[in-house]
């Protein structure tokens, strides 16, 4: 993979982290795949009004039929997959309750979008990046699993398995020349954080005061992360999690 201009899709990238995560690659050079379930055509054309090159793609990513329509669209539009960043995911929608006020219902569905949806996205473009030689796959996780934060006992076990899932997925693609890592940030001042209101019910300790900065994250603390993890410079790390937090946990 040469250095400049890859194919870098993203989940969940139309807003949040997601969008923070488009424009820094974008105005990198990188071609950008946007997919999500809203808005994914939108947030493109922002992109293309940059001057950078984007497509948007509606996607559902616990579906297999989607996630191979991703991957057919990028190759029509850019000719190949460089670089894979499950980033979509349920987190600013969820409340916050003690685990035995949590129906079997919620508990699948955030195990579905969470952990479904990089397998199944990881499964759509592994053959691209086989037959190319190479390729990317970087998963968005969480300190949470790593600190054992109570309250939203789905969430925090779905991260976990991200974590768990990029091991081992790591050890399976390594001869294929396709790395996987993942980021774990901290409680992230995202868009669907701040318009949900959750950042108002979390601790000063959630947010602030257990990290060794000790300022809120936003979305932008979490993009060089990234760009190093695509980069041609992190072709020998693979199976890492990355917290990426202030300085709360040490991995």
């Amino acid at each position: 993979m040469s250095q400049q201009s890859k194919v870098i899709i993203i989940t969940g990238g139309a807003s949040g982290i997601g969008f923070a995560f488009v424009q820094h690659l974008a105005r990198a050079g990188h071609r950008m795949v946007i997919a999500d379930l809203r808005g994914a055509a939108e947030a493109a054309e922002r992109i293309r009004a940059e001057g950078h090159a984007a497509i948007g793609i509606t996607v559902d990513v616990v579906k297999p039929h989607d996630a191979a329509a991703m991957v057919t669209a990028a190759q029509k539009e850019f000719g190949r997959v460089d670089v894979l960043v499950n980033n979509a995911g349920l987190f600013s929608t969820l409340t916050l309750k003690p685990f035995d006020q949590i129906s079997e219902q919620e508990w699948m569905r955030v195990m579905e979008v969470n952990t479904v949806g990089p397998f199944v996205c990881a499964k759509a473009v592994v053959g691209a990046m086989r037959e190319q030689g190479g390729g990317r796959i970087i998963n968005i996780a969480s300190t949470t699993p790593i600190k054992g934060t109570p309250m939203m006992l789905h969430y925090v076990a779905s991260k976990g398995a991200v974590i768990a899932f990029t091991r081992s997925l790591a050890k399976e693609l390594g001869n294929d020349n396709i790395t996987v890592n993942a980021i774990a940030p901290g409680f992230t001042l995202s868009d669907g954080v701040l318009e949900s209101g959750l950042h108002n019910k979390m601790p000063d300790t959630a947010r602030k005061t257990s990290r060794t900065i000790q300022r809120d994250q936003v979305p932008e603390d979490l993009v060089g992360a990234l760009a190093f993890l695509s980069s041609d410079g992190a072709g020998f790390i693979t199976g890492q999690t990355l917290a990426v937090d202030g300085g709360s946990v040490f991995l």
